[in-house]
């Protein structure tokens, strides 16, 4: 982040070159950095056993709450008082 900050701050050619490559309003570079940290995680997961969520689906409904209804308004607020 630190790098990026400071590439943006005193190298400011790098994001105007970048930021011609968009698509939709996405930044293809962005986009393929994204893929690029989560693949790992994904990589991980075990797909068999994604069938037998309902079985014991106390961690999927902490999952929903967090990503519907905490994480909005929590990114909402930091970027109202930032």
């Amino acid at each position: 982040m630190a790098a990026g900050v400071f590439i943006g701050k005193f190298i400011p050619a790098i994001p105007s070159f970048l930021s011609r490559f968009e698509y939709a309003n996405v930044s293809i570079p962005i986009a393929i950095l994204v893929w690029l940290m989560i693949f790992p995680m994904m990589m991980k997961v075990d797909f068999k056993s994604i069938k037998n969520v309902g079985k014991n689906p106390k961690g999927l409904f902490v999952t929903w709450i967090t990503n519907w209804l905490i994480k909005p308004f929590t990114m909402y607020g930091i970027a109202v008082f930032c």
